[in-house]
């Protein structure tokens, strides 16, 4: 493909434009409990104006656009505030939460460059549960993920596991408020009396619940403290393109000082060009995502934020006795927010996802991991509130229909055949070959997943990523 020798005009580019989305999710009409974060109409025209009127201003450099500055500091002090920092709490505005967690592990990994020097192998302790976007973090910073396991009964962080784990090499632990896989709110206070009594930093991934949970504990719910309040916090990471209902690419990094962030700081004047001095991993970058995320704090509000919390909070109630209701369908655990994962002992759990999604829903399969089964996942968001009555009969319909479709014949065979080969030794054409025997050719993926996801949770995990990367490589292929 060669770009156009001659432009299109506006109304056949956008016509153009348009006709990409035909098979995209129609995530407007609220019954898409995944993804997307969706405050109506009103909200988004004023995201999208404010977006838009910053879009061509550089946050690269804080003092030639101060607009930007200002928008930055308001919307930071507004974060810690919201997470009981007091006034030396500091922190920057980045583009998500896995770029909040890069910088978390950055500025753990510096700061102990500084303070424990002998440290020449960093290492910080994951729940099971703790986000992807850490072992991405350690990945790329090169510090090592020790992982431990969480509470089987309520799938919280273990404390006492987690100190068990601690060596002359950790330089960082880490607990969620809330866990994305199971909406629960880790044990912050004693992880944090553990931080302490190693003189260890502390991470708090509120990136999911960080906004929402404190108006969850004002409408009732039963939330434990888990913000700058609890001793031994020394940084937290909160998106505000969640529940904060930001345009997408706005999230914070929160740390207890400026003597912790300034190791998140990465300065470069070994070059010809300008000095480099860059509080996030991105250097040039637009205004807009940082306007529009001032601009929807400033028009919805603590009331507005309130009225939707309720909505969400009213809606998940409802939801969470509906599955209980249900005969077949297990709730993993009473979640601290809206975000609920249930299994089931009587059907396959990925049919029942194929279900719904075939009357028009969609629903987020999880695989399973350890002593957390295979699970659907929902994301609960304002506009769900209305759908609740017509999501639960069509889940107890779709349990019927998923009692009668069994285990693939196909994945029962790779599972015998798996079992005696040293995946190692799998080259990427028997990768291919194994995705095409499940559906997937190229970029094509088949209407119903269930045999798909049935064949990766069978895998160990270093396979399944395996099997992704090249499913993802011929993914992204140009168009010709």
């Amino acid at each position: 493909m060669k770009i156009p020798a001659q432009g299109l005009s506006q109304e056949a580019l956008f016509e153009k434009m348009e006709s990409y989305r035909e098979n995209d999710v129609t995530w407007r009409d609220g019954r898409t409990w995944a993804y997307v974060y969706d405050a109506g109409p009103e909200v988004e025209s004023v995201i999208k104006k404010a977006y838009m009127s910053f879009l061509s201003e550089n946050a690269l450099d804080p003092t030639v656009f101060p607009s930007l500055l200002r928008f930055e500091n308001e919307v930071i002090a507004m974060a810690a505030d919201h997470l009981n920092g007091d006034e030396n709490v500091v922190g920057n505005f980045t583009s998500g939460g896995t770029e909040s967690i890069i910088l978390t592990v950055k500025t753990a990994r510096d700061y102990y460059r500084k303070h424990k020097p002998e440290i020449t192998q960093p290492e910080m302790i994951l729940p099971v549960t703790a986000h992807a976007a850490f072992h991405k973090a350690a990945h790329y910073l090169d510090v090592k993920p020790v992982l431990v396991p969480i509470n089987p009964e309520d799938y919280r962080a273990d404390p006492e596991k987690m100190r068990e784990a601690i060596n002359e090499n950790t330089i960082l632990l880490v607990g969620s408020a809330i866990s994305y896989a199971h909406g629960v709110v880790d044990p912050i206070e004693e992880i944090g009396k553990i931080a302490l009594e190693h003189d260890l930093l502390f991470h708090v991934d509120a990136c999911m619940g960080g906004f929402l949970l404190p108006y969850f504990r004002r409408l009732g719910g039963d939330v434990p403290p888990f913000g700058f309040e609890v001793p031994g916090v020394t940084s937290m990471s909160m998106d505000l393109h969640k529940y904060g209902f930001a345009a997408k690419g706005a999230s914070v990094i929160l740390h207890k000082n400026k003597d912790i962030r300034k190791h998140q700081i990465y300065a470069c004047a070994n070059w010809t060009g300008y000095t480099i001095i860059n509080p996030t991993v991105q250097s040039t970058k637009s205004g807009g995502p940082l306007a529009g995320a001032w601009a929807v704090l400033n028009f919805i509000g603590d009331e507005g934020y309130m009225k939707l919390a309720k909505q969400m909070y009213d809606a998940t109630q409802k939801i969470v006795e509906g599955i209980e209701a249900i005969d077949g369908l297990d709730l993993l655990v009473r979640p601290d927010m809206n975000l609920v994962a249930f299994t089931s002992d009587v059907a396959d759990i990925f049919h029942v996802a194929d279900e719904m999604n075939a009357k028009g829903w969609y629903v987020q399969p999880q695989l399973g991991y350890e002593d957390c089964p295979p699970n659907i996942h929902l994301s609960i968001n304002p506009k769900s509130a209305r759908w609740v009555d017509d999501l639960l009969a069509d889940l107890k319909v779709s349990l019927e229909a998923a009692k009668q479709l069994k285990q693939s014949e196909i994945v029962e065979s790779l599972k015998d055949m798996l079992g005696s080969v040293d995946t190692a030794t799998i080259d990427d054409s028997m990768y291919t070959q194994m995705m095409a025997m499940a559906g997937i050719e190229g970029a094509n993926l088949p209407d119903r997943m269930a045999e798909i996801n049935q064949l990766l949770n069978t895998l160990p995990p270093d396979f399944k990523e395996k099997m992704l990367v090249n499913f993802l490589n011929d993914l992204f292929t140009p168009a010709s």
